[in-house]
């Protein structure tokens, strides 16, 4: 494909994309148009939505960033929109070049070497973008509702949110309405949406059936989706199995909550069950290797291993960037340099870290545990 067929392949997929949306303009121009908050109220809607509860209030659109990201107006970052992973924006001239160059080598070098999918701009990332626009033009207000009350933001200090506009007389959840469009699978990878799972379930399954955006035959969307599925459902079962076994237990704690470090606290010398992130792998010349657990942006928590056997057993260095269970005490350690007090856990068993399963990859006990192979026949 010549790379003038290709931008015309992606100007007539934006084009169709915006037939669907009917006559809305495709643009923010509405939201954005009325009065800006006033410094109080700014200040006001920002406490609100660092406080407990489900419902934030409303507020006014400013910014649609791509297909699952937006900003409101008040706020001190954007929100990232749950149950939904639209694919990349082109964002640079070097990925437009890259992709313009060839569809099937642009995907290949994007994907390198890499065991498991990985984000890329793509058309169908601009469409989800574009339909955005349009879903949100005219709107003047949005409304802001959380999944889990302690579940306020994520690693790159971004709200977690559900997005509704008010159409036609209903309030409509952007979220599961992208998903119905076929500009993003339901995204389950940190478990399933408390609130809207079955309303996501049923979007999902409706554009697969009609065959729109991502799931239409020969669209320009991430090629590997089966594969995706198969990833982020063995993750989201992982977090659900989380859930249901800790549920009215406070020792069992997501150390993405906004609680989390509270309750780690209130329970220094007791038992406790951590979900979280494996970050980084830390082992300095001295002393023991620090397996870090992702709280927030430039924020962690220190899984401690004294014995470098533990730790190649625990298999937590194979697992940068996959879901973990913990089980340990918290104990208080003083930092040395800054004189201040750190919680961490010490790991002295491989057994005390439980992996989520990550299709393709195989943790080092479990490697061990294996059948030998049998011998060669005569």
């Amino acid at each position: 494909m010549t790379r003038a067929r290709r931008l015309a392949v992606l100007a007539l997929s934006l084009a169709a994309l915006g037939a669907t949306v009917g006559a809305a303009a495709v643009s923010c121009g509405g939201p954005a148009s009325s009065g800006r908050y006033s410094r109080k109220e700014a200040q006001q809607s920002l406490r609100k939505l660092e406080s407990p509860g489900l419902l934030l209030g409303e507020f006014r659109l400013t910014k649609v960033v791509d297909g699952d990201t937006v900003r409101v107006d008040g706020l001190d970052a954007s929100l990232r929109l749950l149950g939904i992973d639209a694919e990349e924006t082109f964002k640079t001239e070097a990925d437009r070049r890259a992709f313009e160059a060839g569809w099937e080598a642009y995907l290949k070098q994007k994907r390198g070497d890499s065991k498991r999918p990985v984000k890329a701009p793509t058309p169908m990332g601009e469409a989800a973008k574009e339909w955005g626009l349009a879903w949100f033009a005219g709107v003047p207000r949005v409304r802001v509702e959380r999944d889990h009350a302690a579940e306020i933001r994520d690693r790159f200090d971004r709200y977690l949110a559900y997005v509704f506009a008010e159409k036609e007389g209903r309030w409509l959840n952007y979220n599961v309405e992208l998903v119905r469009a076929g500009l993003s699978p339901y995204f389950a990878k940190y478990g399933n949406s408390r609130r809207f799972h079955q309303e996501f379930v049923a979007a999902e399954a409706e554009a697969k059936a009609q065959r729109r955006g991502i799931w239409k035959p020969g669209a320009m969307a991430y090629p590997d989706y089966p594969e995706r599925e198969a990833w982020w459902n063995a993750r989201g079962s992982f977090v659900e199995a989380f859930r249901k076994e800790g549920e009215g237990k406070p020792t069992y704690i997501d150390i993405t909550h906004v609680d989390a470090l509270t309750r780690l606290e209130e329970n220094v010398g007791k038992e406790v069950h951590l979900l979280g992130t494996i970050d980084d792998v830390v082992r300095p010349p001295r002393g023991p290797a620090r397996a870090k657990m992702m709280l927030g942006r430039h924020k962690s928590f220190s899984l401690i291993f004294f014995d470098p056997d533990v730790l190649a057993m625990s298999g937590v260095d194979a697992w940068r960037g996959e879901l973990v269970v913990v089980t340990g005490a918290p104990s208080f350690y003083e930092n040395k340099r800054s004189g201040e007090k750190e919680l961490q856990i010490v790991i002295d068993r491989a057994s005390q870290v439980q992996l989520s399963p990550v299709p393709g990859l195989t943790s080092p006990a479990a490697a061990l545990a294996a059948p030998a192979p049998a011998p060669p026949g005569p």
